[in-house]
């Protein structure tokens, strides 16, 4: 190893260019006077005894200062090695109790300029989806998103969408032999169109999403930017808008099949949704809820038959509220109210539901 190599390793382990120095020229003789080393290194004699004293307590050398003159000792390498090693291994289980205690984030805001890198944010987003997606989206850029969409759907996820500027375009809003709007069909779990124009407003799994202005879309050149955010403090909050604002004001064009069962969610809204069109069906489902009471927040796991929902996803909506999404379940003659995450005006807030046919 050349001495450039050696003096930059050391120079990891705290050691000065001078400290470098004075410890390479005690390694080539072994033991010597300070007026010895202090001639090799370059430096001053008093210069020779401080660093000696900084290089002994972290074990490089040995000032044997009983001795008339004083001598520094160099310490064998191999004893050197171990006792870096030591306090390396000693500094582990603090530096990994400390990293554990810190998540690393993605960015939490981007600011896009180009229509182009929105959709290329949505599609992103939409195949990362596990559990909810609510997207409002023009119906002239539906097309470039819709594969991802279907694809999510396929995934068992919840999406919620909102076809804005419906009615401007005839290859999208042409009604099929079925009367839903060619291209809709399949595309989201419950689908609804606008005439007018909206932001476009993505949400996927409550933790992350893109906002965008309509202008951005619409046109080529344009000042007006876009936002994509990872913060979950930030999505629930477009949630909220997106169906306490603009979703009951679409009009709903498609919603999807009931789910076969068994069937189980941990995205509670999409427990609402299916037991909703199960009851509409004439199906009774029964329910086996996972969560904790909201009273105390004592562990929670109740099974029994859903007499009624709470919803605004799909017509006629009965909610009070735009977010209230619960179900009603009767478990030994009483009824029980559930809700999801977040849960305050119901009993039990759920983390897991699974939806049976009933005995």
């Amino acid at each position: 190893m050349d001495d450039r190599t050696l003096t930059d390793l050391l120079r990891r382990f705290g050691l000065s260019d001078k400290e470098v120095d004075t410890y390479l020229s005690l390694l080539e003789h072994g033991e010597a006077k300070a007026s010895t080393i202090a001639d090799a290194a370059g430096v001053s004699k008093r210069y020779v005894y401080s660093v000696s004293e900084s290089l002994a307590e972290r074990g490089f050398v040995e000032v044997n200062d009983h001795v008339v003159p004083t001598t520094i000792r160099a310490n064998p390498p191999d004893e050197v090695i171990n006792r870096l090693r030591s306090d390396v291994d000693a500094i582990r289980p603090g530096l990994e109790e400390r990293f554990s205690r810190v998540e690393r984030r993605a960015e939490q805001f981007e600011v896009i300029k180009s229509r182009v890198t929105v959709i290329k944010r949505i599609r992103s987003l939409l195949a990362d989806a596990t559990e909810e997606v609510t997207l409002s989206i023009t119906a002239k850029q539906l097309p470039e998103v819709r594969d991802a969409l279907v694809d999510a759907v396929d995934r068992g996820v919840l999406v919620l969408l909102v076809v804005s500027d419906a009615g401007r375009d005839p290859d999208v809003d042409a009604p099929d032999p079925n009367g839903v709007a060619n291209g809709l069909a399949g595309t989201a779990s419950v689908v609804r169109t606008w005439s007018e124009a909206m932001p476009t407003l993505l949400t996927v799994d409550s933790a992350a999403g893109v906002v965008a202005p309509p202008e951005l879309l619409r046109r080529s050149t344009t000042d007006r930017q876009a936002i994509h955010f990872a913060q979950e403090q930030l999505a629930p909050v477009i949630v909220g808008s997106f169906l306490g604002n603009y979703w009951p004001a679409a009009t709903e064009v498609a919603t999807v099949e009931p789910a076969a069962l068994p069937v189980e969610y941990t995205n509670f809204r999409h427990a609402v949704l299916q037991s909703t069109l199960h009851l509409r069906e004439g199906t009774v489902p029964h329910v086996t809820v996972g969560g904790r009471w909201t009273e105390d927040g004592a562990d929670a796991e109740v099974t029994g038959r859903v007499v009624e929902t709470r919803q605004g996803m799909v017509k006629p909506t009965n909610n009070e509220f735009p977010v209230e999404h619960s179900l009603v379940v009767e478990v030994d003659g009483e009824s029980v109210t559930v809700g999801g995450r977040g849960a305050f005006v119901e009993d039990i807030e759920a983390d897991l539901v699974r939806i049976e046919t009933g005995a």
